[in-house]
């Protein structure tokens, strides 16, 4: 089986577009969305209308959280707390209350086999947490302490750091997918992450897409977007 694994959209529609289109060409049997679909971008509904239109798995991230019930101190650095709040407000102000519904009732995990050998844990930060930061530096028991821990899972896939990258650690495989929206690791194109798999053996890999980078500025700047000069120059650079 093939299947795409994408996460942290973060109300990225273009992006999100090229990426369903990119994956469309290389014919995958499922997808899988990790999480933080609408908050911090342009076009926080149709990114989430999107989603749902896909036949895909779907489980919640820390923004999605975000998005329902609000941020609550101690969750971002104090600096950044009144103008998010104010991020968060203007992106649920443009969903229905059957969007925020839909939100709060995702699951926060999922597990899925690939093959008959194979299985897959995911998650959007750690399997309990949605908001722990785990980054790909860490020593490889850290990594497996923290992210590993299923006891028959061969795989595990997370998103919410925004920075793709594949480990191998005890005979099993770690990989973050990037982010589609919003990547932080200086390439300004879309990741995802593609798995395949047949009997025991699998194969891993991160896919960039280019989108349409000034496009999206340009829609930040005509919806009025709260933090716009520093949304902008994330956008622009791909990363903070």
């Amino acid at each position: 089986m093939k299947m795409a694994f994408i996460s942290d959209i973060h109300g990225n529609a273009t992006a999100l577009k090229s990426v369903l289109e990119d994956i469309e060409k290389k014919n995958v049997d499922k997808i899988a969305v990790l999480g933080d679909i609408c908050f911090r971008g342009p076009e926080p509904k149709r990114a989430l209308d999107m989603v749902r239109s896909l036949d895909a798995a779907v489980i919640k991230g820390n923004a999605d959280e975000w998005v329902c019930r609000g941020i609550n101190e101690g969750e971002v650095p104090e600096q950044a707390l009144e103008i998010m709040r104010k991020e968060r407000e203007w992106t649920f102000e443009r969903l229905t209350e059957e969007d925020i519904h839909y939100l709060w009732n995702l699951p926060l995990e999922l597990t899925v086999n690939l093959t008959d050998d194979l299985e897959i844990h995911a998650f959007h930060a750690t399997p309990n947490s949605l908001f722990d930061v785990v980054k790909p530096h860490q020593p490889d028991e850290e990594l497996a302490n923290k992210l590993m821990n299923h006891p028959t899972a061969n795989l595990f896939f997370y998103g919410h750091i925004h920075l793709p990258y594949a480990r191998y650690i005890n005979g099993k495989c770690l990989a973050n997918l990037g982010s589609v929206g919003l990547p932080f690791d200086g390439m300004n194109q879309a990741s995802y992450l593609i798995v395949e798999g047949e009997g025991s053996q699998f194969h891993v890999g991160i896919q960039r897409v280019r989108y349409d980078v000034e496009q999206v500025k340009k829609q930040l700047m005509d919806v009025g977007y709260p933090n716009l000069e520093f949304l902008m120059g994330v956008v622009e650079r791909g990363a903070l």
